[in-house]
């Protein structure tokens, strides 16, 4: 099942959204201060690529003071939006029945999204 529905998470928009990650994680890390940005970007780009099959684990590194620090840095800059765009893809795909499964693919998505230096796909 798993399979099938990151086929068809690909086919309808995880195509575009894991590319759109890990194209901004390449050019955060043209900078050195976004490199640690920029590969967190590029992960949750290719957990956005196949979703399904996969469980938000906490990152075992993610408990010190420097992933706090660029939580609250990505938060401020990044990831409220990007959490923002997984509810709302997740609200508009509840309107259908088919949708359910993709909308708590994105539902999944959001912490991770939010506060990449503590969770992680996997």
């Amino acid at each position: 099942m798993s399979v099938l529905g990151n086929i068809i998470w690909l086919i309808f928009g995880g195509l575009i959204a894991g590319l759109g990650y890990i194209i901004g994680g390449f050019l955060l890390c043209l900078t050195i201060i976004g490199i640690p940005f920029g590969l967190k970007a590029m992960r949750l780009g290719a957990a956005t690529l196949t979703p399904f099959g996969k469980a938000v684990i906490p990152d075992e590194r993610g408990d010190g003071c420097l992933p706090l620090v660029l939580n609250v840095i990505w938060i401020l800059l990044f990831g409220w939006e990007i959490a923002l765009a997984h509810l709302v893809s997740a609200a508009l795909l509840t309107i259908t029945i088919i949708g359910i499964p993709f909308a708590k693919q994105h539902i999944k998505l959001i912490p991770v999204a939010f506060a990449p230096f503590s969770y992680r796909l996997g």
